[in-house]
């Protein structure tokens, strides 16, 4: 088999809302593979079809070989699925939650018992594996999802967001698992997140999504390289002087790319060291009064914001861990 994951100009519409639009990628078997992008982007609902939650409302998709719509059931019985929402019973102990879906799955008593031990040892949860699920903490139930999505022995794993809402050394954690159930499980993981570095420390390529669409695809590293040299970041004194100072850099041709956010400009140049003064001397002869600047390689977020001409912001990255958390709370 030549492809884990393999869609074709795949669709999906709500009413007269393009949530996926046409999207063609592959997945080879084995690879770690992310969907980067902001709240809304098409992500999730990539997933939810490749998973048979949903069916397309034009093109194709394979995973495992098997067609999404026409061979569902087999596409099941090849997948995990870790959703972005916990779905665990919390009234049941963490072995419960397990034999319950391997019992779903059917496997026997001998095969669930064995299956479990081995899960719960690789996400370090044996010690806690009788413990009522409601006692975990968020980490922990992360952890006995991803456990839970392995019970069968699937092909294929789908993550949805797997460290939304947790705390920074949980979710270096969590990474450690993914890393580990790719390289020496030999699982296939498409991940889905917004974190620009959860992407480029997990995944083997990357596809940025933006409404719906796929705007860039490749090695993180060879996104980056893109890109063309040193980003440097210029903060004005004026937001409204953003316009005629990208057009300043534009027309002279010093820069590779040139993008904005906010009250800063980025401008992507070789040899940024030596680029400096003449990029703040274009700056003063236009007349622009430059308060900061800044010098560092480019970054997965230099990336988004040139094929998007926006930056996955803090402040919706807070306000998707904020809502994950009083959904976590109502459930509890």
């Amino acid at each position: 088999m030549q492809y884990a994951i393999e869609t074709s100009a795949i669709t999906k519409n709500f009413d007269e809302i393009t949530a996926v639009n046409k999207i063609s990628i592959t997945v080879k078997p084995g690879e770690l593979f992310g969907l980067l992008g902001p709240n809304g982007a098409g992500k999730t609902t990539l997933i939810n079809m490749l998973s048979t939650m949903i069916e397309p409302s034009g093109g194709s998709a394979f995973v495992w070989g098997h067609n999404i719509v026409k061979e569902a059931d087999y596409v099941r019985q090849n997948i995990g699925v870790v959703f972005q929402d916990t779905t665990l019973d919390d009234r049941l102990t963490g072995r419960e939650n397990l034999d319950l879906h391997g019992r779903l799955y059917g496997l026997d008593g001998k095969t669930r018992k064995d299956r479990i031990k081995e899960v719960l040892s690789l996400v370090e949860l044996t010690e806690r594996a009788d413990a009522i699920v409601k006692t975990y903490s968020g980490g922990m139930m992360r952890r006995l999802e991803i456990a839970r999505g392995l019970m069968h022995h699937p092909h294929v794993l789908f993550l949805d967001e797997p460290t939304l809402g947790l705390d920074p050394q949980t979710r270096l954690h969590i990474w450690d698992y993914i890393k580990l159930l790719n390289k020496e499980e030999g699982v296939t993981i498409m991940l889905t997140t917004h974190y620009m570095e959860e992407a480029d420390k997990l995944c083997d390529r990357i596809a940025i999504i933006d409404h719906g669409e796929i705007v860039a695809l490749d090695t993180p590293q060879v996104l980056k390289n893109m890109l063309g040299g040193d980003v440097i970041t210029l903060e004005l004194e004026k937001p409204g002087d953003i316009e005629k100072l990208c057009g300043t850099y534009q027309k002279n041709g010093c820069a590779n790319f040139v993008s904005k956010k906010e009250n800063e400009v980025f401008i992507t140049v070789k040899n940024g060291e030596r680029e400096i003064p003449h990029v703040l001397a274009l700056a003063s002869g236009a007349g622009i009064p430059i308060t900061s600047v800044s010098l560092r390689k480019p970054t997965l977020d230099d990336v988004f914001i040139h094929y998007t001409g926006r930056a996955i912001r803090d402040k919706e990255v807070s306000e998707m861990e904020e809502v994950g958390y009083k959904m976590r709370s109502r459930r509890k």
